[in-house]
């Protein structure tokens, strides 16, 4: 695959060493104005059982795109943490009377593949096929959804598959820093907050527990099934009527609205003789679609949500504390949380601390240049509308904005909203949602060499430090 590209390269080389001079340092003509995002037209419609379904016809390749959103998963465990994980697993390993080899080799002679991606709101099932396959598709992913066998001959190694990974899990920092943060910020008892199971958890589940899991929580209420690509609407609709029409209806979505921790706090997870310290800097941020939602991701951008950012020219570029230092913000229906993380070096760690609050503070003092804000906005407009180019990903942001409440032209309305935003509006975003005083701090590493790097620093100053254990 990468073979093409060394001969594009080599050949561009060799045309650059054949220009004259003034050719090759010719200032490059300036970047345009990403244009909006055109929606293509859509159908939704609702089964009488109350599951949700819409059609996109998108593009000109043979192909479909389905995915099915169940809003069962993490939120509805109580405290039996990665049920729902195993739930997804077992619709896998059998259904309607076919195998898990039969059920892959149904979706690879369609010409496509079958996953399921189990998650805190939802579970989701998916399949890509050849255009003449569409129904036929619909009803296998009818079959692993709503008619699971749940095999008991698999579940042992489900399990054990599970226990493996959460091993390995528990052995990375980062999974250590995300769940202490998760704790914390949300709330030990909180569905958010419960990140990791402990191994004697895990084991402890049966298959009743995850036939009642399944039983108790995936219905049509819940469900919304995307159809994107090329395809027959009338036939994929019988077939979506054939599949899923005698699906119980079942419960209405659960909501679990959340009261963030108040900070500031530091909390420190001890990996003695750790060569790096991975950290997680948090505070809470807009609602999606909400009137700061906007400006924040334009802040963000700026801090350090793309790879030309200021944390990240400052800790990466310039200090070369860290490889990949980055911020995003994580969506929840009614809320957000904004998250920066980075794996620095153990001897690094509150210069790193300290370079990062630098930056979130030079954005609050100072309104930013337009040329920066302009690349940040560009940026943001421009990977919108790449990210959203095929089938699958164009899917993704309806259901992104379905699952989340937001407004239905949203993804008409983003782009042109990203392009307004104002260097006072950047400033003013950092200022509402980055507020130092207030941090949420987690530092997993060697802690006898960091913490008195970070009780150093003056922002943490009289800040409670806490050391914590996961799970």
């Amino acid at each position: 695959m990468r073979r093409p590209l060394i001969f594009a390269t080599t050949a561009v080389a060799a045309l650059a060493t054949s220009m004259p001079l003034a050719a090759q340092t010719a200032t490059p003509p300036p970047l345009g104005t990403p244009k909006p995002f055109a929606v293509p037209a859509s159908e939704t419609y609702t089964l009488p059982n109350g599951m949700a379904v819409t059609l996109i016809p998108y593009g000109t390749t043979p192909k479909a795109v389905m995915m099915l959103d169940v809003y069962a998963g993490g939120i509805n465990e109580a405290d039996r943490v990665w049920l729902s994980q195993l739930a997804a697993e077992m619709t896998k390993q059998g259904a309607a009377g076919k195998s898990a080899g039969q059920i892959a080799t149904a979706a690879a002679d369609m010409g496509g593949s079958l996953n399921v991606v189990p998650g805190e709101e939802k579970t989701s099932f998916a399949i890509d096929v050849l255009s003449e396959h569409a129904g036929h598709a619909v009803a296998l992913l009818g079959d692993v959804a709503t008619r699971p066998d749940f095999p008991a001959a698999e579940f042992d190694r489900v399990k054990a598959d599970a226990a493996r990974r959460l091993a390995i899990s528990m052995s990375q920092p980062g999974t250590l820093a995300t769940a202490a943060l998760f704790k914390r910020y949300y709330g030990a008892e909180h569905p958010y907050g419960r990140y990791v199971p402990s191994q004697a958890q895990l084991e402890g589940y049966t298959l009743a527990d995850v036939k009642a899991f399944h039983a108790a929580n995936f219905g049509a209420k819940r469900a919304h099934l995307y159809v994107a690509g090329r395809f027959d609407a009338a036939a994929v609709k019988a077939a979506v009527t054939q599949a899923f029409g005698g699906w119980a209806a079942g419960p209405e979505r659960a909501k679990a609205p959340y009261t963030p921790a108040p900070g500031p706090v530091v909390l420190l997870v001890d990996r003695p003789g750790a060569p790096q310290s991975t950290l997680r800097l948090a505070f809470p941020a807009p609602a999606g679609a909400s009137a700061g939602d906007v400006p924040e991701r334009v802040s963000n951008a700026m801090l350090g949500g793309m790879f030309s950012s200021r944390i990240t020219r400052n800790i990466r570029e310039d200090k070369g504390y860290t490889y990949s230092p980055g911020s995003s913000i994580q969506f929840w229906p009614g809320a957000g949380t904004w998250v920066f993380q980075a794996d620095v070096t153990t001897a690094s760690t509150g210069a790193s601390v300290t370079e990062v609050f630098k930056e979130i503070r030079g954005l609050q003092t100072t309104t930013p240049p337009a040329a920066e804000v302009t690349g940040a906005r560009n940026y943001l407009a421009g990977l919108f509308v790449i990210q959203n180019a095929t089938a699958q990903s164009l899917i993704n942001s309806m259901a992104q904005r379905d699952g989340l409440g937001w407004p239905k032209d949203w993804l008409q309305t983003y782009v042109p909203a990203v392009l307004a935003v104002t260097p006072a509006q950047v400033q003013q975003a950092a200022v509402s949602t980055q507020p130092i005083d207030k941090a949420t701090l987690v530092v997993v590493g060697d802690l006898a060499t960091v913490e008195p790097q970070l009780r150093a620093l003056p922002e943490l100053k009289g800040v409670t430090f806490q050391r914590v254990t996961v799970p």
